[in-house]
């Protein structure tokens, strides 16, 4: 007699982390399911909704503006969340597994889903790789920070660390959705385990000018040099936007078409000269 298996929603920060996820669904048979790609990145904008706007509006109008008129975006994480908690309702076999890595949006996203999958008491499971070893493509061991850098047959054996949320988290763990809530912060800082820190909106300001000089460079060197030697988590569009930010405010002289990609635009210090900028 065939043993059933419960339907699993496999919910994932990026798509990024999702390819490796879906890799290690196919080769595991208890994991069968649907990979839910979560695309918002919660640590950085507004989260207090206004009267009479929902927060999947509220999420859309702050992508909106970092990513300027000219690209369309719409945030729906919610209508998908809300959509499985209704299918959970409706087939009390059915569980959904949060793949948390120890990175803000992770962190951030577990906080927010809480309420919502919560109510399925000893359906929502966390598998949470935070300071735990894996083994790379080498087969040497390392720490990962993202579950996009786990081998897929590695996220197979982590199928193990999925554990059911308590009644206990659920009550201490989500007062912390309604705190940062009322604290609207610009930007969240993971400070570890699940804690998150609010901070403002010039948090990573100096880490970006430290890399601008007195003669233009392009946005995208500036960016990629923050993110790789900080290891800045927000990702290249949010600090291209501070970088707009900043100029707009005159900390920064631009040249270039900044409507468009970082490639198409230069940033520099003000005061020195204005050699054209090179790669």
């Amino acid at each position: 007699m065939a043993i059933f298996a419960p339907m699993i929603y496999h919910f994932v920060v990026g798509d990024m982390a999702a390819q490796p996820l879906q890799e290690a669904i196919q080769l595991e048979p208890s994991l069968q399911g649907e990979v839910i790609v979560l695309k918002d990145i919660l640590h950085v904008g507004p989260l207090k909704k206004e009267a009479g706007s929902g927060f999947s509006a509220l999420r859309t109008a702050f992508w909106q503006e970092v990513l300027g008129a000219d690209k369309q975006v719409e945030v729906d994480d919610m209508e998908r969340l809300l959509e499985v908690s209704k299918q959970m309702f409706q087939n009390p076999d059915t569980q959904a597994w949060l793949w948390m890595a120890p990175w803000p949006a992770d962190v951030m996203a577990y906080h927010w889903m809480l309420p919502y999958l919560g109510k399925h008491m000893g359906r929502f499971y966390l598998v949470n790789i935070a300071g735990l070893p894996f083994l790379d493509e080498n087969g040497k061991v390392f720490f990962p920070k993202n579950i996009s850098d786990i081998q897929p047959k590695e996220l197979v054996k982590a199928r193990r660390l999925a554990r059911q949320v308590t009644p206990a988290e659920l009550e201490i763990d989500g007062e912390e959705w309604n705190k940062m809530e009322q604290e609207n912060a610009p930007i969240r800082t993971h400070e570890g385990g699940k804690k998150i820190a609010a901070r403002s909106e010039d948090h990573y300001d100096n880490i970006l000018t430290s890399f601008c000089s007195q003669q233009y460079q392009k946005a995208h060197k500036v960016v990629n040099q923050a993110i790789s030697k900080y290891n800045v988590p927000t990702g290249d569009t949010y600090l291209g936007y501070r970088l707009r930010h900043m100029a707009a405010g005159g900390k920064l002289l631009l040249q270039g078409d900044a409507t468009k990609t970082l490639k198409d635009f230069d940033v520099k210090l003000p005061g020195g000269d204005t050699p054209a900028a090179t790669n």
